[in-house]
């Protein structure tokens, strides 16, 4: 048996498509069958294979969409896109440039500039290179004097909703497994932890945020209530982690994976396991995968 090359034709398959685009196999063919787009070749078994560039039309779509734009007019708009696509903007200058209408307080420019990014990539790309290195960018700008705590603030908050509106267009009515997200005790940073909420939910996981700051009681409670087959606890500072172990015994009783991420745990990636947890991962995407890998296993 042949192996498909790693081209421009017949790359990827159906659910490798969903997984990366977020759209059910069910929309997709919908889609192929009233509008004609996207429009796969076939393996010599008869499954759909998409190119690189039905992927780019499928996420096209998806930005009308959520302009507000008809589903019809959506795929005219995608048919009538030249074949010739403009080139992807190098993401390194998509966020540098982000991070310098933030620091102006721009917020039109930011959205069209984001705008331009969904064109071109994958959410999980945007997430990884325009959103991370954005953010990073910024929280060094502070540390060296450079903003204020205000020009912090208006640029999170922006990025916080955006990111928020992103994890409301990938869906609420998912069918995987339910998982629980939220940022320790005294965590107020939930950003990182919001960019996993949407990668999960894209991947079909039920995603339960609960934000910053979430006392460790209320939050095994509510994993119990819900059925959560795992945790994932979002940690930055000293302070969070003091807080956590503090209470660490408000999860004794939880049976199921805890999952411990963010900077701090970055730094030092050993301090998941003398919490009675496990590293999720060094970024959004990584710890995603981390959560899922351990749901496949546990037969979720």
């Amino acid at each position: 048996m042949s192996n498909v090359s790693n081209n421009a034709t017949g790359l990827y398959t159906t659910s490798e498509v969903e997984a990366r685009t977020g759209v059910p196999a069910t929309t997709l063919r919908q889609w192929e069958r009233r509008y004609g787009l996207p429009n796969p070749t076939r393996s010599a078994s008869g499954y759909r294979l998409y190119s690189e560039h039905d992927l780019q039309l499928i996420e096209f779509m998806q930005l009308q969409l959520a302009r507000g734009i008809t589903i019809s007019r959506a795929a005219e708009l995608a048919r009538a896109r030249p074949e010739e696509l403009p080139a992807q903007p190098a993401t390194v200058s998509l966020a540098a440039e982000l991070c310098a209408a933030l620091m102006r307080a721009d917020h039109t420019r930011a959205g069209e500039i984001l705008s331009r990014a969904h064109a071109h990539l994958s959410v999980e790309r945007v997430l990884m290179e325009v959103i991370t290195p954005t953010l990073v960018e910024i929280g060094m700008l502070w540390e060296r004097g450079e903003i204020t705590v205000a020009h912090e603030h208006q640029a999170s908050a922006y990025l916080r909703a955006r990111l928020t509106a992103m994890l409301e267009f990938a869906g609420t009515d998912t069918w995987g497994p339910s998982v629980v997200l939220a940022c320790a005790p005294g965590e107020q940073h939930e950003l990182g932890l919001l960019m996993v909420a949407v990668v999960l939910r894209r991947a079909g996981v039920r995603v339960h945020y609960m934000g910053a700051n979430t006392p460790l009681a209320d939050l095994a409670v509510y994993a119990r209530l819900v059925g959560a087959r795992a945790v994932l606890l979002s940690l930055n500072g000293t302070v969070a982690l003091d807080e956590t172990r503090a209470h660490l015994r408000d999860l004794a009783d939880l049976r199921m994976p805890v999952f411990y991420g963010g900077s701090l745990m970055n730094a030092s990636p050993e301090v998941a396991e003398t919490l009675g947890g496990l590293f999720a991962g060094p970024d959004a995407v990584q710890a995603a995968r981390q959560l899922l890998a351990a749901l496949r296993e546990a037969g979720a």
